[in-house]
Parts: C-alpha cells; structure tokens; sequence
C-alpha cells in the first residue's frame, strides 16, 4: 500500500485523537476536546494553530474569512465535532474549506461514542 499525503502527521494526530477521547471520555463540548488535541499536539512536537482565519477569495478579491478549529504544521486542516455521530453535512463544510485555501488535506474529527474519522483530501484537478 501507498503512502497517504502527510502520512506521519496525520499519523499522529488520529492517535492523539484517541488519547484524548480515552482519558476525556464522551459527552463534553467541542472546544474542550478540540483544546485537548492541540495541547496533545504541542506536547509531540507539532505545530498547532487553533481558531484559524483564512481568507476566502473569489474573482481575485478577498469576500471573508472561515475559521478552521485546527491548522497542524501550516498543512492539515483539523476540525472537531462532539456529536452523537458525524453527520452527511459535515463533509461538505470540511470540503469548503479546502476548496477555499492552498491546503489539500483535512480530518474530520468527531468526538461522540467513539473517535470517528473522515480523512479528506482535495487535488489542484479538484478544485
């Protein structure tokens, strides 16, 4: 098998994921494990911005911001949920926000019952 764009970072971020999932357990807000994460991603060495802006353009001009739970190593765009399970909505507002910047890599993050991941990935041929 392949390796997957930014393999060892996204590597590290599933199993903080489950590390902070494990220790926190289900039920608390989104921002406490969304906290959590970073403090854990620090703690391994990566570079973690929380509460993101980045700019949105079309034709050319900037029309807004969006903000991004996470950004890991000016690479991987991370965003967090605390839901009883992902929902079909999620992905198209992850998407978004690829479609939006030069990163070509999101996770998806929810922490409900269980760690859910969804890993998405968007090409310059997407775009």
């Amino acid at each position: 098998m392949g390796e997957y764009l930014y393999q060892e970072i996204t590597k590290k971020i599933i199993g903080a994921a489950f590390e902070v999932h494990n220790a926190l357990g289900k039920g608390l807000r989104e921002k406490t494990y969304e906290n959590a994460l970073a403090l854990k991603l620090r703690e391994l060495g990566l570079a973690v911005e929380q509460q993101k802006r980045l700019p949105v353009f079309f034709q050319n001009q900037k029309t807004g911001d969006q903000e991004v739970d996470l950004l890991v190593e000016e690479k991987i765009i991370v965003e967090t949920k605390a839901r009883p399970r992902l929902l079909s909505s999620h992905i198209p507002q992850v998407l978004g926000y690829l479609k939006n910047t030069k990163y070509q890599l999101a996770l998806l993050l929810n922490f409900g019952r269980k760690v859910e991941i969804k890993r998405l990935i968007l090409t310059s041929r997407n775009r």
